[in-house]
């Protein structure tokens, strides 16, 4: 009997570590498998989109490793064994790209595409620095096993051909590959007929984008921009509450809300037209400026704003807030076609749109809000003290940020002469700009004492 006990304890025994064992093996294979199946976390796509009579031509270049589910042949240590790969290397070009290619004519859904070539090839390959020898490389002669490229290591070319109505038509293009990698940068380069090649670059999934957008659209779209650009930047909403807290009228606040206006506008053109520095610390500067314009706002609310001369401030700190309002639109104007000044221009019209709603939003609240709630020397008080404590940490993370950058002094050359030109030249418009200003606050004191 004891006998039987301890057969059956060792029995147990063994069930149990034979089940930890395969609890092991099963945890250990699925962490392997995960790992296997991790998207990379970023990689480049290279694409061409050019439209040929009837046809439109979509060559893409996509690193291997972002379409890892597929099972691809291997042999060696690794390497791609091109003999069996051709079947595999197509079902990763359909599950991956052929159903996130989305291209339009004239707004219109392109149903059919079909692909006319596929090739996988080396990083190394720079054919796709051009389109006709990235054409070219893609119809040459595939890959052999004594190529041995590594499977890890080997990007897929693929060709995509369009039916079109005509090689004039405005083309549109929703590329939605973002699911390849954490981050995907995207290159696309339009090439039109008769017309030189536009680059788009761009990270994550940009929507639907018009490869040669028409006037009234890019008017749209940038007047829009610029109107959520105001929504979505809490620092620039904070600083218009500060200019408004202690002044709370319309009339009132024309002379201030303007030379903002005009302030911003001028630095935001001035970028677009490259006279802001490129240094790589200018960016991080402006933004911790941005941050202490609040701070210096909340604070004179806080001890007495002197409103006579807040025009002024509003025009100084304008200038500070355009830069930050070109470091978006820089980003966005490659969406701009053909209509550069057009889209410049609405979306600046779309910042003051957003401005306005702001004030409209918020005055006659701050209005009720002394009149019913809270006293108004109190209530301005509290408000900017509750502003200044969100610029202040703003300031510190930022300047913090800006330290980490190297400042180098400029060498005294003709690249340095040019670059003071630009400079001088906002110079001379901010200064015409803080005279008209100054003549327009005049008139305003004057009409308001008659």
């Amino acid at each position: 009997m004891a006998i039987i006990k301890l057969t059956s304890k060792n029995i147990s025994l063994k069930i149990i570590v034979a089940l930890m064992m395969m609890v092991s093996f099963v945890t250990i294979s699925l962490s392997f498998s995960a790992k296997a199946h991790d998207i990379p976390a970023s990689v480049t796509v290279h694409m061409y989109v050019k439209p040929e009579g009837k046809t439109l031509k979509l060559l893409l270049r996509v690193p291997l490793e972002s379409m890892s589910e597929l099972v691809y042949p291997t042999f060696g240590p690794g390497y791609l064994d091109f003999e069996k790969a051709d079947s595999v290397l197509l079902d990763a070009a359909h599950v991956y790209l052929t159903e996130e290619l989305r291209v339009y004519e004239n707004d219109v859904l392109i149903e059919d595409k079909m692909i006319t070539a596929y090739r996988a090839t080396s990083p190394q390959d720079r054919s796709i620095q051009n389109y006709d020898t990235a054409i070219a490389n893609i119809n040459s002669p595939k890959l052999t096993n004594e190529d041995k490229l590594y499977y890890g290591q080997a990007v897929l070319d693929v060709l995509y051909e369009f039916p079109i109505q005509s090689e004039d038509s405005r083309f549109s293009i929703h590329p939605s590959l973002n699911r390849l990698a954490s981050i995907t940068n995207t290159v696309l380069r339009f090439i039109p007929a008769g017309i030189g090649e536009r680059v788009f670059n761009y990270i994550g999934d940009p929507g639907k984008v018009e490869l040669d957008p028409s006037l009234l659209h890019a008017l749209y779209e940038f007047t829009e921009l610029g109107f959520f650009h105001i929504l979505e930047g809490t620092d620039h909403i904070l600083f218009l509450l500060c200019l408004i807290i202690p002044i709370r009228s319309f009339r009132a606040l024309i002379p201030v809300v303007t030379s903002f206006t005009i302030a911003h506008s001028i630095t935001l053109i001035s970028t677009a037209f490259g006279l802001a520095p490129k240094a790589l610390w200018f960016a991080p500067l402006i933004e911790t400026l941005i941050a202490l314009s609040i701070v210096y706002m909340a604070f004179e609310n806080m001890v007495g704003p002197k409103l006579k001369k807040r025009w002024m401030v509003a025009f100084g700190f304008g200038l500070v807030h355009g830069f930050g309002f070109s470091f978006l639109l820089s980003e966005s104007m490659q969406f701009a076609g053909s209509h550069l000044f057009t889209s410049l221009l609405s979306f600046n019209l779309g910042v003051e749109f957003g401005q306005l709603f702001i004030l409209i939003l918020v005055l006659p609240l701050l209005n009720l809000l002394f009149k019913y709630v809270v006293a108004e020397k109190a209530g301005s008080i509290l408000l900017s003290a509750l502003v200044a404590h969100s610029g202040w940490h703003w300031m510190t993370e930022r300047n913090d940020r800006l330290n980490e950058y190297v400042f180098i002094y400029p060498e005294i050359n003709a690249e340095f002469y040019a670059e003071l030109m630009r400079w001088g030249m906002l110079a001379i418009i901010v200064a015409i700009a803080s005279w008209f200003m100054f003549e327009l606050s005049k008139y305003i004191d004057k009409r308001t004492n008659q």
